[in-house]
């Protein structure tokens, strides 16, 4: 069974995940990739639905063990992955795998998916727009979003590294830019 991806990279904020749900109305062949983290969960948020929570030792043990097929230490003791088991479930099922990861992550996806993965970059139309985005979720510190706008910086200089760049000025016609770019890779990689 051949196994296929479509990766969605962004900084935090970029609003890829909005996008995401979006498109699943409109694929029943995706399958969203839970990723794995050792941050707390915010409020709503459960346990192998969002993320697969992890204490800091927890994920080091799973990274000793092989688990992961890529992760990040993004800040001191914060790390996100991508297990192997998750793309194994998915695959099993003849589902194409579908990732909401960070940029490093998504690279990192994509060199192991070569030509059987999308890379999507979702790209923010300002950095004055980002940062309202990040500011108007209200579920982040001060401290969290100068980092996280620090990290955006590095983030977008590597958006020409994937297939396609979406910009995301206007929701709507960013869903469908994104929907004609992954019907036309679905057609050559069926």
């Amino acid at each position: 069974m051949k196994r296929r991806a479509i990766i969605f990279s962004a900084p935090s904020g970029s609003g890829k995940t909005t996008i995401i749900k979006r498109l699943f109305y409109q694929f029943d062949i995706f399958a969203f990739s839970i990723s794995a983290t050792s941050r707390q969960p915010r409020e709503g948020e459960r346990d192998g639905e969002d993320y697969y929570f992890l204490s800091p030792k927890e994920f080091q043990q799973r990274v000793e063990r092989g688990d992961f097929l890529e992760w990040e230490e993004v800040y001191a003791d914060l790390y996100y992955g991508t297990l192997k088991s998750e793309i194994d479930r998915i695959c099993s099922e003849g589902k194409v795998v579908v990732f909401d990861v960070d940029v490093n992550g998504g690279r990192n996806i994509k060199r192991f998916f070569g030509d059987d993965a999308l890379a999507m970059f979702i790209m923010p139309p300002s950095k004055e727009v980002l940062e309202q985005r990040l500011r108007g979720r209200g579920t982040d510190s001060e401290e969290s979003i100068t980092k996280r706008l620090a990290r955006a910086e590095q983030e977008l200089a590597q958006a020409p590294q994937f297939d396609v760049t979406v910009v995301n000025d206007n929701l709507d016609r960013a869903v469908e830019e994104a929907k004609e770019a992954i019907n036309k890779f679905l057609q050559t990689n069926a």
